[in-house]
């Protein structure tokens, strides 16, 4: 931010703040007489720039009255923070005029906005507002006042709130200054507070120094180390360098040995500066307190050193308004900026929300609206394989993931029935052949072996197609449900009505895909036929190697290099006969050669099958189970629309909420802006 204000007294009165810092003309230093006149005449602390700034202070303080800040907007603020006995209260009561809560402990429980207002009536004003309530109070009663509405809001006990509480102060003599006080640092609860307390304040301190826009008016007590005071340590997480950060040293009459020291030598980076300041003793009034601090750093022999320009309220004051006037000038344009985006930015999104339905019309009209472009959706996904819409969502790109699991499938069908070409090679064939026998020509090989081996095996590949259907089905439920959801959110009844016809249809595909794999299996065990040539040219190269593989026998090798199959172990099969041995070799490379036509035709099939399907699914089913469930109903689904969900009437409301409070906060910035731009 880099805000730079060294030295400030009083200003002339045709002496104008300019919205630019390096515009902004340095006051003159308040000298002695100054000072003695400011007591004697009972014109205010700072009386030159009230006239240009307050209407700044008004507008800021509408846009906070109006909590703009719930939109993201901060607020140029001035923000008082110390450590408990600091001093705080003391120099607060004697920039506004009026006594604050005293006592042990926390006084300041809750964030105060104290709104001064210098005005000419004799007789102050004073107002206390909190929970959308306006409680005029007085002078006498200001105290008791603060401390029963920070009961209200923070409970009666010693525990701490962020809700605010505003003090406004319209009273003559008064800077006008709008602050927010936050409650003293403490590390060690009393009773009755939480074991937290530390953090508790420490959270509320942060949240209101953080913000580029807030200056930190960091309450020092001249008796007290600086580096280790805790305020100093917040204040330089969030403003190492000091840039916005103001010091005001009280207590100086009670240890002045050493001050003049400390804050010329800033150790602790306070980039605005320091003011000494001497806190009201007793019963003294603050018209006698002013004379008496001013006396002491013209006479007191260690404090009189201190440059004029640092010492006294006055002198306060009078940095606290400048500063004040000249953070606001820069932060208004920006602000203005922001409520123009973020009001344009909530009109589009309400525009863009679904239109709020009055009559069963227009209710019908927008399900089938909804139901269209879901259909369409739906059928960019699964059916024609695009994925524009969900580009980061993999799990929406339906043909990629369709494509993965019918290639893991595929492999599971190949991989699950491997024959054993180690210790039982042909020991099945020989065996159903062994129990096929009958009276027929001795070389004549039974179509029943050949049956009987073809069912074992697919009966034992049976179960994964019906996983796989499954699993797939379940994929497909999940996008399509996905789709539903996202077009109807809109609708709650419809979105209930619609899941459930969702649900519903997909039940029904997932039980037509396993009667479909039934009856397939069903005719793959029963019905041994092919016309695919390459059946017939898989089996002829086979058998080109019987009669190596009969000479093998006959020389009883062990093993044997079979193309097509491999290296098979043949060790076992010496002790059969010549002619069972031809019949099983004959079956086996029969079954080897068609099982390759059967596992291409289960993957073919299925993939045929679930295309089909889907493409019937969106084009035709779907529309027709949901119309059914919605339109065909008689307890009044559609006019159950016209009811908006609770979320997306928390919404609207929500975002007419922001419309209304950004629009009244740009028209409360447009007066000002205007007089802004005539006066430079």
């Amino acid at each position: 931010m880099g805000v730079t204000l060294k030295h400030y007294g009083s200003v002339k009165k045709e002496e104008r703040w300019s919205s630019s810092e390096n515009q902004a003309e340095s006051p003159p230093q308040i000298t002695e007489e100054k000072n003695q006149e400011l007591v004697v005449s009972h014109v205010p602390i700072v009386s030159s720039f009230n006239d240009r700034i307050r209407p700044l202070l008004d507008a800021v303080d509408k846009l906070r009255h109006l909590q703009v800040m719930k939109e993201g907007i901060q607020l140029p603020t001035i923000v008082v923070v110390g450590d408990q006995s600091s001093g705080k209260s003391s120099v607060l009561e004697s920039l506004a005029g009026i006594s604050l809560p005293r006592g042990q402990g926390i006084c300041t429980r809750v964030p105060l906005i104290m709104r001064l207002q210098h005005h000419t009536a004799p007789e102050p004003e004073l107002s206390l507002e909190f929970s959308g309530k306006t409680v005029p109070t007085s002078e006498a009663e200001i105290s008791e006042a603060i401390t029963l509405a920070t009961d209200e809001i923070a409970g009666s006990g010693k525990g701490i709130s962020h809700t605010p509480l505003t003090l406004v102060v319209r009273k003559k003599g008064v800077p006008d200054l709008t602050m927010v006080d936050l409650p003293g640092i403490t590390r060690v609860p009393v009773h009755g507070q939480p074991d937290n307390i530390y953090e508790q304040i420490a959270d509320i301190i942060m949240e209101y120094i953080r913000p580029e826009e807030s200056i930190i008016l960091n309450v020092l007590s001249a008796n007290v180390d600086f580096t280790t005071c805790e305020s100093i340590r917040m204040s330089q997480k969030v403003d190492k360098n000091g840039e916005r950060t103001l010091a005001v040293v009280t207590k100086a009459d009670s240890a002045p040995e050493g001050l003049l020291e400390k804050v010329t030598a800033d150790d602790v980076s306070i980039g605005l500066g320091y003011v000494c300041v001497r806190n009201r003793i007793g019963n003294e009034s603050y018209k006698e307190a002013r004379k008496e601090e001013a006396d002491l750093f013209e006479t007191h022999a260690l404090l009189s050193r201190i440059d004029k320009s640092m010492v006294g309220i006055p002198v306060l004051a009078q940095k606290l308004v400048h500063i004040q006037a000249t953070i606001i000038a820069r932060c208004l344009p920006d602000i203005v900026r922001k409520i123009n985006e973020k009001l344009a930015a909530s009109i589009s999104e309400l525009k863009r929300m679904p239109k709020t339905l009055s009559t069963a019309g227009e209710a019908l009209a927008t399900f089938m609206g909804i139901v269209g472009s879901a259909k369409e959706s739906l059928n960019k996904i699964i059916v024609r394989g695009e994925y524009d819409e969900y580009l980061d969502d993999q799990n929406m790109h339906c043909a990629a993931r369709l494509v993965e699991m019918l290639n893991q499938y595929s492999r599971e069908l190949h991989k699950f029935y491997e024959d054993d070409l180690t210790e039982n090679f042909m020991i099945n064939e020989i065996q159903v052949l062994e129990e096929s026998k009958g009276i027929h020509l001795p070389n004549f090989l039974p179509r029943t072996a050949f049956l009987a081996i073809l069912q074992k095996k697919v009966e034992e590949v049976s179960h994964i197609p019906v996983d796989f259907v499954e699993k797939v089905w379940t994929y497909i439920e999940g996008v399509i449900m996905s789709v539903l959801t996202h077009r109807s959110e809109n609708y709650h009844q419809l979105q209930l009505f619609t899941r459930r016809a969702g649900y519903s249809l997909m039940e029904k595909m997932k039980e037509r895909s396993r009667n479909w794999v039934t009856e397939i299996f069903q005719m793959e065990k029963l019905t041994d036929y092919t016309s695919d040539p390459a059946y017939l040219n898989d089996w002829n190269k086979l058998m080109a190697q019987q009669q190596e593989f009969m000479d093998a026998l006959e020389n009883e090798f062990t093993v044997f290099q079979i193309e097509g199959l491999g290296e098979v172990a043949i060790a076992g099969l010496w002790t059969y006969e010549k002619a069972i041995m031809l019949q099983a070799f004959d079956l086996k490379m029969r079954m080897t050669a068609y099982w390759k036509i059967v596992l291409r035709r289960l993957v073919d099939f299925m993939a045929l099958h679930l295309q089909f399907c889907a493409r019937n699914l969106v084009n035709k089913e779907m529309e027709e189970e949901i119309v059914k469930e919605v339109v065909g109903r008689h307890d009044g689904a559609i006019e159950g629309m016209l009811e908006e969900s609770p979320a997306v009437a928390a919404k609207r409301e929500k975002l007419n909420g922001s419309i209304k409070l950004l629009s009244e906060s740009k028209n409360v910035l447009a007066n000002i802006m205007d007089r802004i731009a005539t006066n430079v």
